[in-house]
């Protein structure tokens, strides 16, 4: 079972100064920013979970696991499939991982019943936080913006036009309620700094995400729709969604 390490609201990070000779040590006590911690479950041991599909255009580049369920193999499609000689996940030359779903032989479907649950349980949980500290920001257009830890809602669709930057610490937290959908434009980014962890940056999405050529984004999809992404994309975090993924030569790579 996995969680997304998203650390209690607060002011910021530990620091202590050293004492001079002659002088006493003082320590300044502040902890993380942003808020608290969304359980992923048991989805989070995939990089890719859907409820109804994943295709990919070749070569794509998946470092971690990939399920769907209650859809059966069947759904996975471009990926050359190789079954173990248990027939419970299946391999691909595109997956560093294995790849499971809701037909593989017991007990893969009770263990992606499982993961498809904790993923719907890990939305509600991450798109039910009150109390934000940012409302429709920039009314949704973020690009060329920097944007510091909190709880952001959105009651309309995100845009990236423009590289967009997440600065704060590796214990620093970000939670994105949005409405409507995210779309990032061709070759434009997410770029982390400071220390930022895509493990800490939950995208909680009602809508779909739409992922431009040679876009790159990080952090962890929650989504109820399709997450489609172009030749050339790529994420570092995951992508949960309750619909499909489609992917095209696309790399999906587990946050560290």
């Amino acid at each position: 079972m996995v969680a997304v390490l998203l650390a209690p609201s607060a002011e910021a990070k530990v620091k202590a100064t050293s004492a001079q000779a002659g002088q006493k040590s003082i320590s300044i006590l502040t902890l993380p920013q942003g808020p608290g911690t969304v359980n992923l479950g048991t989805a989070g041991d995939f990089a890719i979970l859907a409820k109804s599909g994943v295709s990919t255009v070749p070569p794509s580049v998946i470092t971690g696991d990939v399920g769907v369920s209650p859809i059966g193999q069947g759904a996975m499609t471009g990926f050359s499939l190789i079954a173990n000689s248990a027939g419970t996940y299946t391999t691909s030359a595109q997956v560093t991982g294995k790849l499971y779903a809701a037909n593989d032989n017991p007990s893969t479907p009770v263990k992606m019943t499982a993961a498809v649950s904790d993923m719907e349980t890990a939305y509600n949980d991450a798109a039910g936080r009150a109390d934000p500290d940012f409302e429709e920001l920039h009314a949704g257009a973020l690009g060329g913006k920097t944007l510091v830890p909190g709880l952001y809602k959105f009651g309309t669709s995100v845009g990236f036009s423009a590289d967009c930057t997440l600065d704060g610490s590796p214990e620093d937290t970000w939670i994105f309620q949005i409405a409507g959908d995210i779309s990032i434009a061709a070759n434009k980014k997410i770029l982390l700094t400071g220390g930022a962890l895509a493990r800490n940056i939950v995208w909680v999405v009602a809508g779909k995400t739409q992922h431009g050529a040679d876009s790159h984004f990080e952090g962890i999809i929650l989504g109820t729709t399709l997450a489609e992404f172009v030749t050339g994309s790529s994420i570092n975090g995951r992508v949960l969604v309750q619909t499909a993924v489609t992917l095209q030569k696309t790399t999906v790579t587990n946050p560290a």
